[in-house]
C-alpha cells in the first residue's frame, strides 16, 4: 500500500507552479509532517509535508519541472518513520539495474535523473562523492561537482542550471581578484519573473506620476522614545516602530481622498469603502506585499504585531496566497535599506503607493530660524488617470500633517 503525495490546490489566480527543491530523495525515511518538497509559484513558495511516517518510495516530478494544481509528485510507503530504512523502498533496488555493466560489480546506486545528468556531461559517478544513504549518488552531488569544475574553468564544460534544486541568486563567488571572465546563466525564478512582469505592466498600463514632500520626524521620534519600553511591555513584546503610525496616517488620508483608495476596472472606477493596506516586505526572492485587512479598525499595536508576523512568515517562506491577495493601497519603506529618495512603482490595480525613506538630520527653517531636525522624504506615486495632481499633493500633505502631529492620528483630525 502506498500513499500519494500531491501538490496543494492552487488558488484561481495561480495557474501552475514549479518544483523548486526536493528535501527528501527516493528511498529515504521520512517522519510525519516532515518537509518533502517546495513548490514555487509566481506569488509564494508552498511547502509539501509528509502526511505520515514511512519511506519515500518514488519521486515522480523532478526539480525544475512545471506542475498544475494537485499534481501527483511522489509516492510514500507507510512505515515506522525514523525506524524505516532505505532498503524498504523498491525504487532504490530498481535504480541500480540501470547502471551500465562496464562499471563492474560494485555499482553505485542512483536515480534516472542523476544518470541522465551524468550522461549529458560525460561524467563518471566515481569522480564525485556520493552523500546519499547507502552510498547513493544524489543529483545534488553531481551539481556540486559540476559547479566546482565550472569555477575551476576548464574548456568545454557547460553546466545546465535550469533544473538546479535550489535557485541560485549569487552564482559566482570568488575568494579574490582573478583574470577569469566568468559568467553563469541561471533561470529567473517564477516569483522574480512575475515581479518583473507586474512592474513592467505598471509602467506601461498606468499614467504613473510621483509627487514628493518631506516630514519632520522629531515629534514622532520623541513619542516613540518616551513610550517604547512601556508599549513593548503592555503589548506582549510588540515593538513600537514607525510603520504603525504611517499605516494609520494613510488610512485617515485615504478617507479624505477616496480616489487614492480606488481602482480602475475597465471603464469603471471602483471606490473601496475600506482600507486594506499592503506592506512591502523584502525577501531573498524579491519583494512581496502582504495585506493588512481593515487596517482602519486596527490599533497601532495591532499593525506593528501584524507586520512583525508577516516579516517572520516571509523569512520562513510561510506567507500564503491569501496573505498577499487584494489591497487598496501600499506603503513601502525603502529607508530600512538606506534609501534617501526613490520613486515607488504602483501595484495595479491600486492607484497609489507611499514610499518612506531613511531619516537624516538636515537644516530646515522654522519660524525664521535654521535648526537641525531629523527629516524623511516621502514619495507618493499615483495613477494620473484617476488621481489629479492636486489630490495627490493634498493627500501627501495630509500624511505629513498627521505624522508631524501624531495626536491627530488618534483624534482623527
Amino acid at each position: 500500500m502506498t500513499v500519494e503525495i500531491k501538490a496543494p490546490t492552487f488558488p484561481e489566480s495561480v495557474a501552475d507552479g514549479v518544483v523548486a527543491a526536493w528535501h527528501k530523495q527516493a528511498g529515504e525515511a521520512v517522519a510525519r509532517d516532515e518537509l518533502l518538497v517546495e513548490i514555487e509559484t509566481d506569488k509564494v513558495v508552498m511547502e509539501v509535508v509528509a502526511p505520515e511516517s514511512g519511506v519515500l518510495s518514488a519521486v515522480l516530478i523532478e526539480a525544475g519541472e512545471t506542475i498544475v494544481s494537485e499534481a501527483l509528485l511522489a509516492t510514500l510507503t507507510p512505515g515506522g518513520g525514523s525506524a524505516a530504512t532505505a532498503t524498504d523502498a523498491p525504487e532504490v533496488v530498481a535504480d541500480t539495474r540501470h547502471v551500465s555493466d562496464e562499471m563492474g560489480a560494485d555499482t553505485i546506486p542512483m536515480g534516472p535523473a542523476v544518470r541522465a545528468l551524468l550522461d549529458e556531461h560525460g561524467l563518471s559517478p566515481r569522480a564525485m562523492t556520493a552523500t546519499g544513504k547507502g552510498g547513493r549518488l544524489l543529483k545534488e552531488d553531481v551539481l556540486s561537482h559540476l559547479k566546482s569544475i565550472e569555477i575551476a574553468g576548464p574548456a568545454g564544460i557547460s553546466v545546465e542550471t535550469s533544473k538546479m534544486s535550489q535557485p541560485t541568486y549569487s552564482p559566482i563567488s570568488l575568494e579574490g581578484p582573478t583574470s577569469e571572465r566568468l559568467e553563469t546563466r541561471v533561470p529567473m525564478t517564477r516569483m522574480r519573473a512575475r515581479i518583473a512582469e507586474r512592474l513592467l505592466g505598471a509602467t506601461q498600463q498606468t499614467a504613473m506620476l510621483t509627487t514628493f514632500n518631506e516630514v519632520n520626524m522629531a515629534p514622532l521620534m520623541m513619542l516613540r522614545k518616551q513610550y517604547r519600553d512601556e508599549f513593548q511591555s503592555v503589548h506582549n513584546g510588540t515593538r513600537l516602530g514607525f510603520m504603525g503610525f504611517f499605516v494609520k496616517a494613510a488610512c485617515e488620508a485615504l478617507k479624505r481622498f477616496p480616489e487614492v483608495n480606488a481602482s480602475i476596472d475597465g471603464n469603471d472606477v471602483v471606490y473601496h469603502g475600506y482600507q486594506d493596506i499592503g506592506v512591502a516586505v523584502s525577501v531573498d526572492e524579491g519583494l512581496v506585499v502582504p495585506v493588512l485587512r481593515d487596517a482602519d479598525f486596527m490599533s497601532i499595536a495591532d499593525v506593528e504585531a501584524a507586520i512583525a508576523e508577516f516579516g517572520a512568515k516571509a523569512k520562513d517562506k510561510k506567507l500564503t496566497i491569501e496573505d498577499m491577495t487584494g489591497g487598496t493601497f501600499t506603503v513601502s519603506n525603502g529607508g530600512v535599506f538606506g534609501s534617501l529618495l526613490s520613486t515607488p512603482i504602483l501595484n495595479p490595480p491600486q492607484t497609489g503607493i507611499l514610499g518612506m525613506h531613511s531619516i537624516q538630520e538636515r537644516p530646515i527653517a522654522i519660524n525664521g530660524e535654521v535648526v537641525i531636525k531629523p527629516m524623511m522624504y516621502l514619495a507618493l506615486s499615483y495613477d494620473h488617470r484617476l488621481v489629479d495632481g492636486k489630490t495627490a499633493v493634498q493627500f501627501l500633505v495630509a500624511i505629513k500633517g498627521l505624522v508631524e502631529d501624531p495626536a491627530r492620528i488618534l483624534l482623527q483630525l
